[in-house]
């Protein structure tokens, strides 16, 4: 059996590779890793999950030197995924990597030559590309994950017009014959891995669970409790999440085994990862399958299975419904307490022209739409900025929105959220000052209900222009108040 080192991996990746359970002789080591290693461009054809990537991506990131570039195309939903692997392979290197998830500080990055490799959405990378952060004919390596989910193939002519003839180009896909034309045009002479999937599916059947990825952990959990098997066998490509695995299916639960190669047979098969066709005939052999299906895999489960049955966890309908019933006892306390009495005086006319259940729902969903589902401690006003938010009630954004893309993009604590205004055309946020510059600068560019805001701190009441209903600043007096 080779070594890692006769494959052309660096020492500080293949420990990594070893300790996720990744052999020189594997299927998808031998021939992925050195390939890439060497500089040649390839095609491997995998399932949709950057977990099949790894070999080749540890070829890549070996050959690459401190300011030599790569940059590392995938979808918006694997974003964080992704981030994981490359820092996970780049831990014991030189190579400075780093996740897009805005523009500003790989802006800067890039501009100081401060950055090797960028991980980076699609429309993240383009727009870099416009503000000539990014520029293609520095490039020795680009990775595209999965294009035919990342737009059609005159989308990406901007990135790959200007790569240099001798940039590597390493192509994933699970549906080859999608992307035919791109490899064509933009990567030939790539060596081809990974046999093409008929378009025929297995005859199955198999359960199916939709999940996101960041919960595909506690999906796995809930599955497990929900089905309660008397024998249980989770299947993963590798062993990256099986720490994580451990701490919701405790190992002192013998009836459930966690591997990476041919499973035993058991009442259930769960497939963490989704598996290869040939690894999906012996999962099949082995006992009921069920397969977890994160956002951007659903095409491919249906090329595997052409019977699939889903199956409807409780735990996010349960969590729907307390907080639906937390609203109504709110509600309800009010309405005991007489809170509402100084209100009829604003609501009588209304009850005359409409009926009262419509005026109801209508106050509901503007108040829903008013403030967090959950609210933040306030922060100290005394050490607060306000942000401006490019985006307001005519595009549709509500305060969960902005609460959602701070504290699950930008990783901010909740409790660090002040106060929300929302304006037709804008917002306002309240944050730490300390933070609001930096977190500004990450908020511009990210998209929210499909619009790409621009962000940045406000500096105070402006006079807007007469008739400008978008400007911030403090809101004209109206005339005709009475």
């Amino acid at each position: 059996m080779p070594s890692f080192e006769e494959l052309h991996i660096q020492s500080s990746i293949a420990a990594t590779l070893e300790q996720r359970g990744w052999t020189p002789d594997a299927p998808g080591v031998k021939d992925a890793a050195p390939t890439a290693a060497r500089g040649h461009n390839l095609v491997s054809v995998t399932p949709p999950l950057p977990v099949y990537a790894t070999p080749a991506l540890a070829g890549m990131l070996s050959r690459l030197e401190p300011g030599k570039r790569a940059l590392i195309v995938v979808p918006s939903v694997q974003l964080d995924e992704w981030g994981a692997l490359v820092y996970a392979l780049t831990r014991g290197s030189a190579l400075r990597a780093q996740v897009a998830r805005g523009t500003a500080r790989a802006m800067r990055r890039l501009r100081s030559d401060a950055l090797d490799v960028l991980i980076a959405t699609l429309d993240t990378a383009q727009l870099l590309l416009t503000r000539s952060a990014l520029r293609m004919e520095t490039l020795d390596a680009l990775l595209l994950a999965w294009p035919e989910l990342l737009a059609d193939e005159d989308s990406m002519m901007p990135l790959m017009q200007d790569l240099p003839r001798d940039a590597q180009r390493i192509v994933y896909t699970a549906d080859p014959a999608r992307v035919t034309g791109l490899v064509d045009r933009y990567a030939r002479k790539a060596l081809t891995i990974g046999a093409p999937q008929p378009d025929a599916a297995l005859a199955g059947p198999v359960r199916t669970v939709s999940t996101s990825w960041a919960a595909r952990v506690q999906a796995l959990a809930e599955t497990l409790e929900l089905l309660d098997p008397a024998s249980a066998v989770v299947w993963t490509a590798d062993r990256s999440h099986h720490d994580a695995i451990l701490r919701v299916v405790p190992a002192q639960q013998p009836e459930v085994q966690l591997i990476t190669g041919d499973a035993p047979p058991a009442d259930i098969i769960v497939a963490f990862d989704l598996p290869p066709r040939e690894r999906l005939s012996q999962l099949l052999e082995s006992g009921e399958l069920v397969l977890l299906v994160p956002p951007g895999t659903e095409g491919y489960a249906a090329r595997l299975a052409s019977i699939r049955r889903p199956l409807q966890l409780p735990g996010p309908l349960d969590a729907a419904r307390s907080e639906e019933a937390l609203q109504r006892s709110l509600i309800q306390q009010a309405i005991e307490a007489a809170q509402g009495r100084r209100a009829l005086l604003t609501l009588a006319p209304l009850f005359e022209r409409y009926d009262a259940t419509s005026v109801a729902a209508a106050l509901f969903e503007l108040w829903r739409g008013s403030a967090p589902a959950e609210t933040p401690a306030r922060a100290d006003s005394a050490g607060t900025a306000k942000v401006y938010v490019g985006a307001g009630k005519k595009d549709g954004v509500n305060a969960n929105d902005l609460v959602a893309v701070l504290t699950k993009e930008l990783r901010v604590d909740r409790t660090k959220i002040g106060r929300i205004e929302l304006r037709d055309a804008y917002s306002l946020i309240e944050l730490p000052a300390q933070e609001a510059e930096a977190l500004a600068g990450q908020l511009n560019g990210t998209t929210i209900r499909r619009k790409r805001v621009t962000a940045r701190v406000d500096r105070g009441p402006s006079r807007p222009a007469r008739g400008d209903a978008g400007a911030p600043g403090r809101p004209a007096r109206r005339a005709d108040r009475r």
